[in-house]
């Protein structure tokens, strides 16, 4: 499919307003809040961006943290016959790779002059991104091995091992969003997805000579291009929307080390209160993660990002019309008011009116916004446990529950602090042009294709996008505990009754509606974005397969980082042990009874801490920063400042 063109000259982002004066009454600080909390672009702030270290990162893929933010794209999934030629297109292809650096600078310039210019996009600001992810067949192809040393069950190492066709099941790809009917991920393994060649750009025009000229490259390194998907964002009315209409790509978590924290509250970022700071961690191998929890992943995840990739076919007028028949029953249910409209029940639906705007602030119609500022600067459940304002089902409000997750009835919310393991940073675009009903028989009929491509980013496959996906997501029990079930998410869970609560003199009274599924599965992908330098390594066919335990990890009892012929773990007694592949114990640090945790700190010390803190054990290499914790497929334990051993387990081999 061809890559939507814009038909205007100027670009500009609509905000569709769903309200006059009348919503100004509902909800009217909603304007002048959001005026308030307007960002202030980083490219204005040098001083705080120079302690904001992951904006200057040039050794990380720039989509993960920063986003290419492009108004065209297109995907080539890529499968190659021959290691030799491709190891050298890869070497020629790593120094186009966009970086988190680039994006981060040219995307804050971008932002300030689009804000200074009153939402206009600036037309002397133009860039082309290039991005690459590999698949677990991909990975193994150019390392020319396993790139695993172990695959534990229920890890994300095993659920990217595996592949999204072999979990379709669990994720509700079922039915008509069987792999059975994609338009790829779902191979034969001769012909099997190895890489994602992400190419995005402003420019139509060079988008197109951008991908004729990487098609040319690739022809000469022998690789076929197993399916192209084009993409762009929406023209006039819909710029910056989904194919349903509403606005697409907010709610992204705040990254810490990326994203300014506001002073006043250190927990979130700063020009948009809503927004939490996130650890790195859980978008990026590496960084530190929520709770100082071990990665246990190899060493060459360093800097990268396990990418999920979703083709997401959308039929508009069956989803329409769904929200139309719902509403009359809802009104003859006496559950809507007289004047409301399909748009309020699909808002309902989504958790936001068109423009973006939460409903739980305007409950009447939308009231946007200033441009640049925060929609969700006010959003919160926490005083919502009923989902009187902002439904249970609404997708927004399954998909992050923020403050308003009820453990179970009667219960006080859950702190959004426990959540922050759950976050996923996504990047959409829609495919295909938009739904017109008024030319059915054209590009705009109900059978052209047309839908989003979903593309999302996490450190922890298993533990972000298949738990939210399976667990909340899809799940009718999900807030748990309520009679009846509150229901699957409507927009892109399956088909469901779900229960519309409405505030009554008795307390709260349910209305039950069913929806079906008009978000289809037409593809999907597990890869890894990795970072320039594992890249440029498997360039070369290496691959650093040894499992590291990052600066700043806490291991508990019960974490065990597995190598394969060696794991290191923390007993349920507190002893911190080496096992051998049958689980003998190789070593122990005599921990048992003692030990409560085990901190690598960042000066490169490992100990062993009681539970009042103190020192039960010590590796004694403190003093050494930027040391490593290596657990070898070799069988070594090993803390390695650079090349030199600091220290290792006893028992260990050299290697």
């Amino acid at each position: 499919m061809d890559a939507v063109p814009s038909s205007a000259p100027a670009r500009r982002t609509v905000i569709l307003a769903g309200a006059g004066a009348a919503a100004l009454a509902v909800c009217p600080r909603a304007a002048t809040a959001a005026a308030a909390a307007g960002p202030v672009p980083l490219a204005d702030r040098p001083a705080e961006a120079a302690e904001l270290p992951l904006r200057a990162d040039r050794t990380t893929q720039g989509d993960v943290l920063a986003g290419s933010r492009k108004d065209h794209a297109c995907l080539l999934l890529l499968h190659f016959r021959d290691v030799v030629l491709a190891r050298r297109w890869l070497a020629r292809l790593v120094p186009e790779l966009s970086t988190t650096e680039e994006m981060a600078r040219f995307n804050a310039l971008f932002s300030a002059a689009r804000v200074k210019a009153g939402g206009t996009d600036p037309a002397s600001l133009s860039a082309q991104w290039t991005g690459l992810s590999l698949t677990y067949p991909g990975l193994r192809l150019f390392a020319g091995r396993d790139p695993f040393p172990a695959v534990p069950a229920d890890s994300t190492a095993e659920a990217f091992t595996q592949g999204a066709a072999r979990r379709a099941e669990a994720l509700g790809d079922t039915g008509a969003s069987a792999p059975a009917s994609w338009l790829f991920g779902a191979e034969d393994p001769r012909r099997a997805v190895h890489a994602v060649l992400s190419l995005s750009a402003d420019d139509p025009d060079r988008l197109a000579s951008t991908v004729t000229r990487h098609r040319e490259a690739l022809a000469t390194a022998g690789a076929t291009i197993v399916f192209r998907q084009d993409a762009g964002t929406l023209a006039g009315a819909l710029r910056g929307h989904e194919h349903f209409g509403f606005t697409d790509g907010i709610s992204q978590p705040g990254v810490r080390g990326f994203h300014a924290p506001d002073p006043a509250t250190g927990t979130t970022v700063q020009g948009k209160p809503g927004t939490r700071l996130v650890p790195a961690g859980e978008f990026l191998v590496g960084q530190e993660k929520a709770g100082q929890r071990p990665a246990g992943l190899p060493a060459w995840a360093n800097g990268g990002s396990f990418q999920v990739v979703r083709r997401l076919a959308q039929d508009v007028p069956g989803w329409w019309e769904q929200a139309r028949q719902r509403l009359a029953e809802l009104k003859k249910a006496g559950a809507a008011p007289a004047d409301a409209t399909a748009t309020w029940v699909a808002a309902r639906l989504v958790g936001r009116w068109p423009g973006g705007t939460p409903v739980a602030g305007c409950p009447l119609a939308e009231v946007p916004g200033p441009v640049g500022s925060d929609p969700d600067a006010h959003l919160t459940y926490h005083e919502d446990a009923q989902g009187w304002h902002t439904p249970l089902f609404a997708h927004i409000r399954k998909g992050n529950p923020r403050d308003g997750l009820v453990p179970g009835p009667g219960r006080p919310p859950l702190d959004p602090g426990v959540l922050d393991n759950r976050r996923i940073i996504r990047r959409g675009i829609p495919f295909g042009p938009a739904y017109d009903p008024q030319h059915p028989e054209g590009a705009g009929g109900p059978d052209t294709p047309r839908g989003l491509v979903f593309i999302g980013y996490q450190a922890d496959l298993v533990q972000q996008f298949e738990f939210v996906a399976k667990k909340w997501i899809n799940e009718s029990d999900f807030p748990a505990g309520r009679n009846p079930r509150v229901g699957a998410d409507p927009v892109l869970g399956p088909d469901s009754p779900v229960t519309f609560e409405t505030e009554s003199d008795n307390g709260s009274r349910a209305t039950t509606l069913r929806f079906g599924r008009y978000v289809r599965t037409q593809g999907a992908l597990y890869a890894f974005t990795p970072s320039l330098p594992t890249l440029r390594a498997l360039a070369q066919g290496v691959l650093d397969d040894s499992v590291e335990v990052h600066p700043g990890t806490v291991l508990r009892p019960g974490d065990v980082l597995d190598a394969g012929a060696v794991r290191l773990a923390l007993a349920a007694d507190g002893d911190l042990v080496v096992l051998d592949r049958s689980g003998a114990r190789r070593w122990s640090a005599g921990t048992a009874g003692t030990g409560h945790d085990a901190l690598f700190s960042r000066d490169g010390e490992l100990t062993v801490r009681t539970e009042a803190g103190a020192t039960a054990w010590t590796s004694g290499t403190a003093g050494h920063p930027g040391a490593r914790l290596l657990v070898k497929p070799s069988g070594d334990v090993v803390i390695l400042d650079v090349d030199r051993v600091l220290w290792r387990a006893p028992g260990g081999h050299v290697g």
